[in-house]
């Protein structure tokens, strides 16, 4: 479905947007990709969820990416004998490994390999930070602490450790078996939570078996510190600012967001940003001013893509939710001030001849009256070159199959279309003129640039580029084969 914008919008499907007209009337909206959120919902759910989907996608006619999104090690305090208590500030307050309900003095905390990582003079944050303990003294099967910041404390509630790498992988035995569940059932992208290290998404990669591409959220110090190895092994990049903004000072989280979008654009690597976009719109169906700003941050830095959390799964406006962020996507992309700080920003990557191709493509794009680029792509490598490039006319990716299709649903500009089978760049210059006319990027007056590989269906492979009429028998008499 072609959109008026280029940032492309992921929305989170759950109850408040779980049957067919739902999910059709968010896709007519705006959603390009659906999120399947694996931390809520049953293999049952997510199973209809998926067929829904699929069956919206084949009834509109145009490619639709799944992205499912692991939910990783959650680490959690145990139980009160109270159910709750009050942390004093100053108090002495311990963490161990008894299986015991807790009080105002202790409770335990199920997860050694965090006693195994402490160290005094580490800090603790329980329930999203609002509470923060520092370590005195520690062992491995207990942690002694200082209240910093104190608060009521109750059953189970999230604990973050922002100052040490811990010795856990970032998949859990329930991200296996979801892993594999959605591998088999057919996702485009799998996200992966609590990545530390390029090893973790190594890990997922070797289980995945190239049933889906990786996209690796940020969203823990040690992962932006290692950011340019875990972005090298990774096919995509989520910057998920709950978590971040938690275990960093939340004062550092709008340079990192838009030092991450930089160094992702610049590996031609999808980069969504993520977390409380629209918060508010779970309850309301307007946004905060500051709301649309965020949102209007994040497309100005030149994001692949904005997500929606909660406002679309459990919200009461999930429809307003997306049709806001598409609203002010259009806003923002015609403002001469986003294409100067598009293109002050673009950076010349890569020497293959695959890059010096598609950029030649966008200069001849933006300094002729070209209308589209259409590029041929087996694995969606090219056009996501072609997308690094963040052109002034519309992209249009041409594949003959269908998983590399929904996966550039999720790249900045793309409007993916299923081509058949062509042997010879003189059908794949027709296929992308017909393509281009039936998708009213161009009329038969008009002329489009094309990049292909020869010898076609081999990735990799882009090593050609023409300037083509949209009329067919121009073509025909122009070339000799």
């Amino acid at each position: 479905m072609k959109r008026n914008r280029n940032v492309k919008i992921v929305a989170t499907l759950g109850p408040a947007s779980d049957d067919y007209e739902m999910i059709r009337k968010l896709h007519e909206a705006g959603a390009d990709v659906f999120r399947l959120n694996m931390s809520h919902g049953s293999h049952d759910e997510i199973r209809v969820r998926h067929a829904t989907i699929r069956k919206i996608e084949k009834d509109m006619g145009s490619p639709i990416g799944i992205l499912a999104d692991l939910q990783g090690p959650k680490l959690r305090v145990g139980v009160f004998a109270n159910g709750e208590e009050m942390l004093e500030v100053g108090a002495s307050f311990r963490l161990d490994l008894k299986d015991e309900d807790g009080d105002a003095t202790r409770v335990k905390l199920p997860h050694k390999e965090i006693f195994d990582a402490l160290e005094p003079g580490s800090h603790l944050l329980v329930n999203d930070g609002k509470i923060k303990l520092r370590v005195k003294d520690c062992g491995r099967d207990f942690a002694d602490t200082e209240v910093l910041v104190g608060g009521m404390i109750s059953n189970r509630k999230g604990v973050n450790v922002p100052d040490v790498v811990l010795p856990l992988a970032a998949l859990s035995d329930k991200d296996r078996k979801d892993l594999e569940f959605v591998c088999d059932l057919g996702v485009d992208w799998l996200a992966l939570s609590f990545v530390q290290r390029p090893s973790d998404v190594e890990e997922a990669r070797a289980l995945c078996k190239g049933r889906a591409k990786i996209l690796s959220k940020i969203e823990k110090p040690a992962a932006v510190k290692n950011f340019d190895d875990i972005l090298a092994v990774s096919d995509g990049i989520m910057v998920a600012r709950g978590d971040l903004g938690v275990e960093l000072p939340v004062q550092n989280v709008p340079p990192i967001q838009k030092q991450l979008v930089r160094k992702c654009r610049a590996a031609a690597k999808p980069v969504i940003v993520a977390t409380q976009m629209l918060e508010s719109m779970i309850d309301s169906p307007m946004p905060t001013r500051a709301e649309v700003s965020d949102v209007a941050t994040a497309i100005y830095e030149g994001s692949d893509a904005i997500m929606l959390s909660a406002e679309s799964a459990a919200g009461s406006f999930p429809i307003e939710a997306v049709t806001t962020m598409d609203n002010v996507a259009v806003e923002v992309e015609a403002d001469p001030t986003y294409t100067e700080i598009i293109e002050s920003s673009r950076k010349t990557s890569g020497s293959s001849v695959a890059d010096g191709i598609v950029a030649a493509a966008r200069e001849i794009a933006e300094k002729s009256d070209i209308k589209a680029i259409c590029c041929y792509s087996q694995t969606g490598s090219t056009a996501a070159l072609v997308a690094r490039e963040r052109p002034r006319v519309p992209i249009l990716a041409l594949t003959n199959h269908i998983t590399t299709a929904r996966q550039l649903c999720l790249m900045w500009g793309i409007n993916s279309v299923l081509s058949g089978q062509v042997d010879r760049f003189k059908d794949a210059v027709i296929e992308a003129v017909r393509a281009s006319l039936h998708e009213g990027m161009a009329t038969e007056d008009d002329m489009i640039v094309v990049t292909a590989g020869v010898p076609f269906n081999t990735p990799g492979s882009t090593n050609i580029l023409r300037v083509a009429p949209c009329q067919e028998r121009l073509i025909h008499s122009s070339d000799t084969e």
